[in-house]
């Protein structure tokens, strides 16, 4: 290793840094993957670092791609550049992985993959790769990938582990590279004044001027390219007696000036063929060639370029550094590049790839071309299909600006807007959106842009003014699109009610108010209209008028095919964040759970990631109501996931219910306390509702009753639709009960007959029993079991523990200590078993007195177990594969072996048969 290291001094002072990249390729052959950013300025070493990687690692199979900016329009360009070599072993993928992937190539047609599922068969196609001989990936340029391919291999960098691959990304700086923030990073600076020295010194062959020499490497500060490229530039005289300039220029526009006087003592073909090169980014040799032949250049016209040290021609085509290619293309005049992108769209084949042909003719086109941009924007509609939302935005606000009639030009950007929504990007929907708003005066257009503005608002967690924006677009669409009106009054109404609880607490009842003076959009209602009717009168006419209403709304919203366009425009508008709230209404915990399904799934094929973190968040919810923490606990993490993939916030108040459940004691009100008061400054009154709620349930878990009844008052108080109001009601009950406030339990249990009267389920009717055996009296032990039964049907697990241990505190009180002992024992043995450790610890300090000695939550052989590898180790015991759990958790086979050879190790045991035992159902803190 001793002798290798010093190999590292042909890069003149980057031996820290080539010790650092050989560290990658000695860790990656012990079998543990290796992830590095390199982060430095244009020219600062960054490709030559990536060049000595690549030549280091003997033995590896390499694979190379770069971000080209003309490419950033291109749905995972980059990706391709990086998986595409190993294309031919996509049929080793499952069935999901290997589709994804084609759709994402662009190899299969189907529909638009997930963007997780694309992510997950990159991460499995490399790792396979990598099972017969190291793999070093290298991305050069990072900051012009296009925005899917770089939030890919981001995903694909955050996963690896135990694949022996390494995995090097470059980024210009300064550039935001958020796609790749946390992951490990190295800065490269210039190169230290001796350093820099010695590297002029190595390119210059005659007599400089020292003054001239210590100006050279002030003015490079460093940049090593730089250095290697000014002595070229100047004559003679220049280095022996100086220059006249005097103000210091960049090191970055230094080497840009550099190349361009290089590219200018060229031939004129050879220039030409340089441009054409710079054009063509894929680097396809036959593709160059061919545009060649339309411009008419000579077979040797690359030969000058090739000796001057500019580029290479071969099988593939590159140039000697990124700036070079960018350098060559600046140097063309705007007419010569327009005739070299009309060659190339000759040269490009229509049929096998329509969307590199429009783009070159868009970039021929002198003039504004309605043809060129209709084809770019069926262009933007194939991107689309693939998942690329944002590419499908970029194709779009290109095709905008090639359109003639400003009019249309306008309703193309307002179409990249939304998909620029709907991909994540939300400050870059509202600066378009701008433009939008100068073109021409259009009532209807005006109208889309103000919806727009709502929806954006919502996404952004500022519910109250996306309830004011959308309720302001709603009638001005009224007479020109009566759908769209309907639809966008849904919006207003979603809105409205994550903001309830806030300042404007009238502003649902005048949201609903205004829908219900909306004319119908058509004879016979749609799912939205549906649902829109029967939540607008839950407002103005209060809860037992809409029951009928919402029990329609629901059977319209299950009843329908998944795919059919009115779900998906349901589920895609503010539906997708109240079409939950009917079942809960109607207090049907089955359809309330099958209803978050559906909306995870279709956020998920779609690729809209905003609306999937809402859906993960309804589904998590329902998930804790099942007593299934472990399945609600991955939930909420992909919603932290996406949150840090977008930029956007976490929706996050799923989080806090799960936190209230598991504990501990001191984290659970620190997370509850945060989301609370993030959300109030949001004016997401609704989150703030659901905080008080959990703050309520963990507080009635570890025995402080005096802090839930207050909490579950103020939940009590406020007429929150959708369910937190009367889920609070047995939380307001159990607190009273505890704390011996008889009128608040009378209250409580008057406000949940009248709704188990309308809506008699026994999701009701249980917790109405429930209320009923919480006033003690001679009833009691009746109402307890009944309450037990009908939650039980209800499929509701975690009130039906809860029920048990209320049941055997009850009777532990009333000296019934056999009877007492038996459901405490089962209150107990569930809580534990589901992982909710607070009441778990409440149903284990009831045991006590009654000579019992259950375990307490932790256990011994899993105390040691990080949340994943029990994650891991709970899918093994359930005998799912190392590759279906790879899916599940989105790491690769290979990475799963490693991580339950930990576990293994950690727990004791041999097999996954032994895991039977030693795993238990609920994961560690």
């Amino acid at each position: 290793m001793r002798r290798q290291r010093e190999g590292s001094a042909a890069l003149h002072g980057r031996r820290s840094e080539c010790v650092i990249l050989e560290d990658l390729v000695a860790g990656a052959r012990a079998g543990r993957s290796q992830v590095l950013v390199l982060r430095g300025a244009a020219g600062i070493g960054k490709t030559s670092l990536l060049d000595y990687l690549e030549t280091y690692a003997t033995g590896f199979r390499v694979a190379r791609s770069a971000g080209v900016e003309a490419e950033m329009e291109l749905p995972y360009a980059g990706l391709h550049q990086l998986c595409g070599p190993f294309a031919n072993r996509l049929d080793r993928l499952p069935d999901p992985q290997r589709i994804a992937l084609g759709t994402a190539f662009g190899v299969t047609v189907g529909a638009a993959p997930d963007r997780f599922l694309v992510g997950l068969a990159a991460l499995d196609l490399l790792a396979d790769r990598a099972e017969q001989q190291p793999l070093l990936c290298l991305v050069d340029d990072a900051q012009w990938l296009d925005h899917v391919s770089a939030q890919t291999i981001a995903f694909v960098a955050r996963r690896l582990l135990a694949e022996r691959i390494v995995l090097v990304i470059a980024i210009r700086e300064p550039s935001d590279g958020l796609d790749f923030a946390g992951l490990p990073e190295l800065t490269v600076d210039g190169l230290a004044e001796t350093d820099a020295g010695r590297l002029l010194d190595s390119v210059i062959k005659g007599p400089i001027d020292p003054r001239v020499r210590d100006r050279i490497i002030a003015e490079t500060r460093g940049n090593p390219l730089a250095l290697l490229e000014l002595p070229r530039a100047w004559t003679a005289a220049e280095l022996a007696d100086g220059f006249e300039e005097s103000d210091l220029v960049p090191p970055s526009s230094r080497i840009d000036q550099i190349f361009l006087r290089r590219i200018a003592t060229l031939p004129d073909d050879t220039r030409q063929l340089l441009v054409t090169a710079a054009a063509e980014p894929l680097g396809d040799a036959e593709l160059l060639w061919r545009a060649a032949g339309v411009l008419g250049l000579s077979a040797n016209a690359g030969q000058a370029a090739e000796t001057a040290g500019l580029i290479k021609f071969g099988s593939r085509v590159g140039f000697r550094h990124p700036l070079v290619r960018a350098a060559a293309y600046r140097s063309a005049a705007p007419e010569q590049r327009q005739e070299i992108h009309r060659a190339l769209a000759e040269a490009t084949d229509a049929e096998v790839d329509p969307d590199r042909r429009a783009w070159h003719r868009a970039q021929a086109a002198p003039a504004p071309d309605e043809e060129i941009a209709a084809e770019l924007e069926r262009s933007a509609t194939r991107a689309q299909s693939r998942g690329g939302l944002l590419a499908a935005a970029a194709l779009l606000e290109r095709a905008a600006r090639l359109t003639p009639d400003p009019a249309r030009r306008a309703q193309r950007q307002l179409a990249a807007a939304w998909r620029k929504r709907d991909g994540g990007a939300l400050d870059a929907a509202l600066t378009l959106l701008a433009e939008v708003a100068s073109g021409p005066a259009d009532a209807f257009r005006a109208a889309e842009v103000t919806h727009l503005r709502g929806q954006i608002a919502f996404d952004q967690r500022r519910s109250t003014e996306a309830a004011r924006l959308l309720l302001d677009a709603a009638p001005h669409l009224e007479p020109l699109d009566c759908q769209l009106a309907r639809e966008t009054y849904l919006d207003a109404l979603a809105a409205a009610i994550w903001a309830s609880g806030t300042d404007e607490p009238d502003t649902t009842y005048v949201v609903a108010s205004a829908a219900r003076c909306s004319p119908a959009a058509d004879e016979v209602p749609r799912v939205i209209d549906r649902v829109l009717d029967a939540l607008a009168r839950r407002f103005t006419d209060g809860h037992d008028a809409a029951v009928a209403p919402l029990a329609r709304a629901l059977a319209a919203v299950r009843g329908i095919d998944g795919g059919a366009k009115d779900v998906g425009r349901l589920l895609w508008l503010g539906g997708n964040r109240v079409t939950a709230i009917l079942a809960t209404e109607l207090w049907d915990f089955g359809a309330g759970r099958a209803v978050a399904e559906l909306q995870v799934r279709r956020a998920r094929d779609a690729g809209a990631l905003v609306q999937l973190q809402f859906a993960l968040n309804v589904l998590a919810a329902n998930e804790l109501l099942a007593g299934q923490l472990t399945h609600a606990a991955e939930l909420v993490e992909e919603d932290r996931m996406i949150a840090g993939i977008t930029g956007n916030r976490p929706v996050g108040y799923a989080a806090t219910l799960l936190a209230a459940l598991r504990g501990p004691d001191d984290a659970a009100p620190r997370l509850i306390t945060t989301v609370r008061d993030e959300a109030a400054a949001l004016g997401q009154g609704r989150i703030v509702t659901f905080s008080d709620y959990a703050s309520s349930v963990l507080n009635n878990g570890l025995g402080r009753h005096d802090l839930a009844a207050p909490a579950a008052r103020s939940v009590f108080d406020r007429d929150v639709v959708g369910g937190y109001q009367i889920m609070a009601v047995s939380e307001l009950a159990e607190a009273a009960s505890r704390t011996g406030d008889t009128k608040l339990i009378a209250v409580a249990l008057e406000r949940m007959s009248e709704r188990a009267r309308v809506t008699p389920t026994d999701w009701a009717l249980g917790i109405e029993a429930r209320l009923r055996a919480l006033q003690g009296g001679e009833q009691a032990d009746a109402s307890y079991r009944l309450s037990i039964e009908h939650l039980d049907r209800a499929g509701l697990r975690l009130e039906l523990a809860r029920g048990h241990l209320l049941y055997g505190e009850w009777l532990r009180r009333e000296g019934l200590r056999i009877k007492a002992k038996e459901h405490l024992l089962a209150a107990h043995g569930m809580l534990s078993e589901m992982g909710a450790a607070v009441f778990a610890e409440r149903a284990r300090g009831e045991l006590v007195p009654l000579g019992v000695k259950a375990p307490r939550r932790s256990v011994e052989t899993t105390e040691e177990l990080t949340t994943q590898e029990f994650h891991i180790a709970r899918l093994a015991r359930d005998g799912l594969s190392n590759a279906e759990i790879g899916t599940r958790l989105f790491l690769s086979p290979r990475t799963v072996e490693w991580h339950l050879g930990k576990v293994f190790s950690k727990l004791g045991v041999n097999s996954r048969r032994e895991l039977r035992t030693a795993v238990p159902d609920f994961a560690p803190e």
